[in-house]
């Protein structure tokens, strides 16, 4: 029913060290709201430094909403604590505002009420801010203010020598990207794990509903909540984050090269729909360009092979010049049980579920086989808790019991928790105990715990008790390792390298979209 991974994994188990020194990052978007839970019209405080150019706190689509960025590491426990600093620092800045502790967004009066995120004069600032300008007249701002938390992963280098037999990073770089790859097209045959377990938007706001169509239908309670009774991540539906206008690209995951050029005629394949739209109104620009993709960050997907890019370069060009470094996870909602929207025990169940991924069979992925895959998520995303819910395996045609996959995948998930936790203690196991009695109980999962909640205070009362809850408690929180002369520093240094930028500029905006945007 799934891949038989039992040699893989008898090799890891004979070889547990080649797992040491998996590599981490966490990014957490969270919308700033006004004490009674509306969207906050404020600019990004200047106490945070510029979002342009900080290391740590910037911010995606909005003014108003935030994201924080960890850097890389191998410690689970500091990378939760450097995140936990970052929240702690910035509740302390935010005046009389609070962080958002939910994926679907808080009360929007209206749409105009959502301000672009400002980046200053520079080309650069400029162009961030024109490309959400494009997405905002695409998918609508509204869309643009869902929240999520995307998880960076990579495994180490030694893994890679042992399992591929590379000599070192370079010369190794075709079969590490192929190894990725693999990876990647098990997450699309089995990620949908990911929304089961913690998916924890299972309802909406109504103020996010007004003016669009949706052929879901949705229950309402008496405080304005909108939700599936079923449902795990409504941002994961096509109410959230995917996107129909993408559905008939022709891009694959069989390797680098072909995703890359599927991804490259992505953004110079004319659309007449975003050409309709046009590309300036009385002077103005609508967008960067009027094909499919703006740029390459404008697909959609649950999961990107990354490179860290030079300056100048683009995301595919940085893979083909050096290969996959790490991997995206981006089917995280945000977790509404802790202030920094991810836990420990989702880290650790992501690096099992990663690291089964990488070593279980992974043969090429046909066009329809993708689309069985997508069709598998979309039922998940939508009704996942729903009683004897059938999914699809093996290219999707043969219909198994969720709950059966689930607990057969977890049978392998704990033998690669003894690996990682053969050097000290038990906590990856603890994770697979925990999480194991999902499938037997739903209601264990993030989405019904959430729902229950929602059903009797409303999604915004729920967020508000939440947010205030998580304010008393960072602001009240000593730093565990950063401090304020550090954050004083990258505030200041960030304001700096914004000024150097907006100085150092030499051409026209005009000249510089033509050269990064072919507009």
């Amino acid at each position: 029913m799934i891949p038989d991974v039992s040699k893989a994994l008898s090799w890891l188990e004979a070889n547990p060290a080649v797992l040491n020194g998996i590599n981490r990052g966490i990014e957490r978007e969270t919308l700033r709201v006004t004490p009674d839970g509306h969207l906050t019209m404020t600019k990004h405080p200047e106490t945070l430094g510029a979002s342009l150019t900080h290391k740590w706190i910037t911010t995606d689509f909005a003014e108003s909403l935030l994201e924080f960025i960890t850097p890389v590491d191998s410690d689970i426990e500091k990378t939760i604590g450097f995140l936990n600093d970052l929240h702690r620092y910035t509740a302390k800045n935010l005046n009389n505002e609070k962080m958002w502790p939910l994926s679907m967004p808080c009360y929007i009066n209206k749409e105009e009420d959502i301000t672009l995120a400002q980046y200053g004069t520079s080309n650069l600032g400029r162009f961030k801010t024109l490309y959400r300008e494009g997405l905002k007249n695409r998918y609508s701002a509204l869309m643009q203010t869902i929240s999520g938390v995307h998880y960076n992963f990579s495994l180490p280098l030694s893994f890679w020598q042992a399992w591929l037999g590379v000599k070192d990073a370079e010369s190794g770089k075709e079969q590490i990207s192929d190894g990725y790859f693999k990876l990647i097209r098990n997450y699309y045959r089995f990620g949908w794990i990911i929304p089961y377990l913690f998916g924890a938007s299972p309802a909406i706001c109504s103020s996010f509903l007004r003016g669009r169509d949706t052929a879901l239908s949705f229950e309402q309670t008496e405080k304005g909540t909108c939700y599936l009774p079923y449902a795990t991540s409504l941002r994961m539906s096509d109410l959230g984050y995917t996107n129909k206008s993408q559905s008939d690209l022709n891009i694959t995951f069989n390797s680098l090269h072909t995703y890359v050029a599927g991804l490259k005629d992505a953004i110079h394949r004319p659309s007449a729909e975003f050409a309709a739209m046009g590309l300036k109104k009385e002077g103005k620009y609508l967008q960067l360009n009027t094909n499919v993709l703006q740029i390459e960050n404008e697909l959609y997907a649950p999961i990107r092979p990354k490179r860290v890019t030079e300056t100048g370069e683009s995301p595919s060009d940085a893979l083909l010049r050096g290969g996959v470094e790490y991997i995206e996870v981006r089917s995280l909602d945000i977790n509404p049980f802790t202030a920094i929207g991810v836990d420990e025990t989702q880290i650790r169940f992501l690096d099992l579920f990663l690291i089964w991924c990488a070593v279980a069979d992974s043969p090429e992925m046909t066009s329809e086989e993708l689309n069985c895959c997508r069709k598998n998520w979309n039922k998940v995303i939508l009704e996942g808790r729903k009683p004897n819910l059938d999914i699809g395996i093996g290219r999707g045609i043969e219909l198994q019991p969720l709950k059966v996959v689930g607990q057969e995948l977890f049978a392998d998930l704990e033998r690669v928790a003894e690996v990682l936790d053969s050097c000290s203690g038990t906590q990856y196991q603890s994770v697979c105990k925990e999480l194991v009695k999902m499938f037997e109980d739903p209601s264990l999962t993030f989405s019904a715990r959430v729902l229950e909640r929602m059903k009797t205070q409303g999604i915004v009362g729920f967020g508000l008790e939440l947010a205030d809850k998580y304010h008393q408690e960072l602001t009240n929180e000593s730093y565990s390792i950063l401090n304020d002369e550090r954050f004083f520093a990258e505030r200041d240094a960030s304001i700096e390298r914004q000024y150097n930028l907006e100085q150092q500029d030499s051409m026209s905006f005009e000249d510089y979209l033509k050269l990064h945007a072919g507009s």
